[in-house]
C-alpha cells in the first residue's frame, strides 16, 4: 500500500512539473521572440582561418566575430545613439521603461556617399533583446527594421583577447553601398 502512494504522489508531482513546463514554453510570443533573436545573432557570428604556404613563405588569415545578445532589466538603457560610421548609418533611440521605442535615424542614399535619407521610427517594441519597429521616410514609403542588442567581440588570431562592443545588429532587405551588398549592419553604441 505504501509503494502504491508513493507512486501515485510521483505521478502526481511528475504531472504537475511536466503541465508547469508546458505552461512557461507556451507563453505567446516567447519561443517565436527566442529564436528570432537566436537567429539573428547567428547571422553576425563568422569564423575564418586561411593558412597558405608558397616557397616556405606562410601567410595566415585568421578572424573569429562572436555575438551573444545582451538583455537589459530596464529597457530605458537601450537609449542612445548608435552608428555604423564606416557606411554612413545612424540611429538615434529613445526606449521608455515598458519598451517602447521612438527614433530616428538616417541610411546611405542608393549607396551614394554622401548622399543620406531620414526617417523615423514608428510602432518600436523591445521584447528582451530583440526590438522591432517601422522605418517610415519623409516621401511616406516604410519599412521594418529587425535587429538585436548584442555584444559582438572580434578576434584576430587564435590567441588574442578580442575587442568588444556594444549595439544593436539590424538585419534587414539587400542595401547597395559602395558597390556592396549589405544585409545586415552592427550599429554600435557611442560613447
Amino acid at each position: 500500500m505504501k509503494l502504491s502512494r508513493s507512486a501515485q504522489l510521483l505521478g502526481v508531482l511528475a504531472a504537475s512539473v511536466v503541465c508547469a513546463g508546458v505552461g512557461a514554453s507556451q507563453q505567446p510570443g516567447v519561443a517565436a521572440t527566442d529564436s528570432r533573436t537566436r537567429a539573428i545573432v547567428a547571422s553576425f557570428n563568422k569564423s575564418k582561418h586561411v593558412v597558405k604556404e608558397k616557397h616556405g613563405v606562410r601567410k595566415e588569415k585568421y578572424l573569429d566575430v562572436r555575438s551573444a545578445p545582451v538583455v537589459k532589466h530596464n529597457p530605458a538603457d537601450y537609449s542612445g545613439e548608435y552608428e555604423e560610421a564606416g557606411l554612413g548609418f545612424s540611429l538615434r533611440l529613445r526606449v521608455d521603461r515598458d519598451g517602447k521605442v521612438e527614433g530616428t535615424g538616417y541610411e546611405p542614399l542608393n549607396g551614394e556617399a554622401g548622399v543620406s535619407r531620414n526617417f523615423r521610427l514608428r510602432d518600436g517594441q523591445i521584447r528582451g533583446a530583440l526590438i522591432t519597429a517601422t522605418k517610415v521616410y519623409g516621401n511616406g514609403a516604410s519599412e521594418p527594421l529587425e535587429g538585436v542588442f548584442i555584444n559582438k567581440t572580434v578576434f584576430e588570431s587564435p590567441t588574442d583577447k578580442g575587442v568588444t562592443a556594444f549595439g544593436l545588429g539590424v538585419i534587414g532587405k539587400g542595401l547597395q553601398v559602395g558597390g556592396l551588398n549589405i544585409d545586415r549592419i552592427f550599429y554600435q553604441l557611442k560613447q
